[in-house]
């Protein structure tokens, strides 16, 4: 018997560590799914959402980082740095994946990747977004503001 007077079996024991690794392991998923800037994540085509922080500025015109005024999807606007802002790489095909941005301030959103570069402005309300099929490879993602070098706290949601 332990000096505590609690006796555990064998059993009682193996239990007790598998709840600790799936506490951990799920500490760990969050730390995952909740990066900071600049962040690259590898995603399967039945990923969780993910959830990626950052801070904006810059002062390389996004139209010259993707070399198009506009795209489908809207404008190729604002400043960013010339590296991207954020890396995903899509496993697999995925029939519907979404990008927004969540910012207090006023951002726009880039990305490129497989099949050309899609741009948004106000997607919902004036915070940008794409969404749609997603071809298979990597997508490298520029949030961008409005005036040279100005930063603004931003969260990129990526959902199914």
């Amino acid at each position: 018997m332990m000096a505590t007077g609690i006796n555990f079996n064998q059993s009682q024991w193996k239990r007790g560590l598998m709840a600790i690794a799936a506490v951990a392991t799920t500490l760990n998923v969050w730390a995952y799914i909740a990066q900071s800037q600049p962040a690259s994540v590898n995603l399967s085509p039945q990923f969780s959402p993910v959830e990626l922080r950052g801070s904006t500025g810059g002062s390389t015109p996004v139209n010259e980082i993707v070399g198009r005024a506009a795209t489908p999807t809207g404008s190729c606007t604002g400043f960013a740095n010339a590296a991207p802002s954020h890396t995903v790489i899509l496993k697999g095909f995925t029939e519907s994946l979404s990008i927004l941005v969540e910012s207090a301030e006023d951002t726009a959103l880039t990305i490129r990747g497989p099949g050309g570069a899609w741009c948004n402005d106000d997607f919902v309300g004036k915070n940008p977004g794409v969404a749609g099929q997603w071809l298979a490879g990597k997508y490298e993602i520029w949030v961008s503001s409005y005036a040279k070098n100005r930063t603004a706290p931003y969260v990129l949601r990526i959902r199914r």
